[in-house]
């Protein structure tokens, strides 16, 4: 299942993202997208978790969380197909 995560504080990375989601399961890739011509993260990015259970827990659990003064916006994701490579960074 792939989870789409809003309001993601602008400094943060996609190490802060696995490591709030791998505490309810299995992730197989977890990237923020970027705006290639300010060089910034956009303020949200995705999740993909293997197991549906795993999943929803995660989105349960994490909708709402506080991560640097900023509440997570988290939800099953309807778009993830639609970001080309460019404005995607598997950012460290």
């Amino acid at each position: 299942m792939i989870i789409f995560v809003a309001n993601i504080p602008f400094k943060s990375r996609k190490k802060d993202l696995e490591d709030l989601f791998k505490q309810y399961g299995t992730i197989s890739r977890a990237y923020i997208i970027y705006d290639k011509v300010r060089r910034r993260s956009k303020g949200y990015g995705f999740v993909e978790m293997p197991n549906e259970e795993e999943a929803k827990e995660a989105m349960e659990k994490l909708n709402g969380f506080e991560l640097n003064d900023k509440k997570l916006v988290v939800t099953e994701s309807t778009s993830a197909k639609n970001h080309s490579s460019p404005d995607v960074t598997d950012n460290e």
